[in-house]
């Protein structure tokens, strides 16, 4: 659990345990949220990169956290859809950094974007999402472990 949740006293997902993620930042004027990820082995191909529908795990992850953030922790996105772009391989072992943004949140309808960078700042995949905006469901209430 990194500072910036248990500062807050959030948990993470189960999810985002298996991501390693690892909030940095949330800038509120803007919606904005960092995040950084550990590529463990576990999520690379033989390639030595992660797999796609992996790689867009991490940009989920950090564009569903950038709107609980926003939200104080009180909504969550759901997804309607999800689109990525993968422009460079993500290699096992990295660090890499995403940043999430809320681009328009409503009452019945969210959009929201982010990208993945390497350590040099190269941008290697982004993505957008249109979601529902919902109660963030607890631990308890799933029945799930926190």
């Amino acid at each position: 659990m990194s500072d910036a949740f248990s500062a807050a006293g959030e948990e993470h997902s189960p999810h985002s345990a298996l991501l390693g993620s690892e909030v940095v930042d949330f800038d509120a004027e803007t919606a904005t949220a960092t995040m950084r990820f550990t590529v463990r082995r576990e999520m690379c191909t033989w390639r030595g990169g992660v797999q796609g529908g992996l790689v867009a795990g991490y940009l989920d992850d950090v564009m569903g956290y950038a709107y609980v953030m926003s939200t104080e922790y009180e909504q969550a996105p759901l997804n309607l859809d999800l689109a990525m772009t993968m422009i460079r391989l993500v290699p096992e072992g990295a660090t890499i950094t995403g940043k999430g943004r809320v681009v328009k949140a409503g009452r019945k309808v969210v959009f929201l974007e982010g990208e993945l960078f390497d350590e040099e700042g190269k941008i290697l995949a982004r993505a957008t999402s249109t979601a529902l905006p919902t109660p963030r469901p607890s631990p308890e209430q799933t029945g799930m472990p926190g």
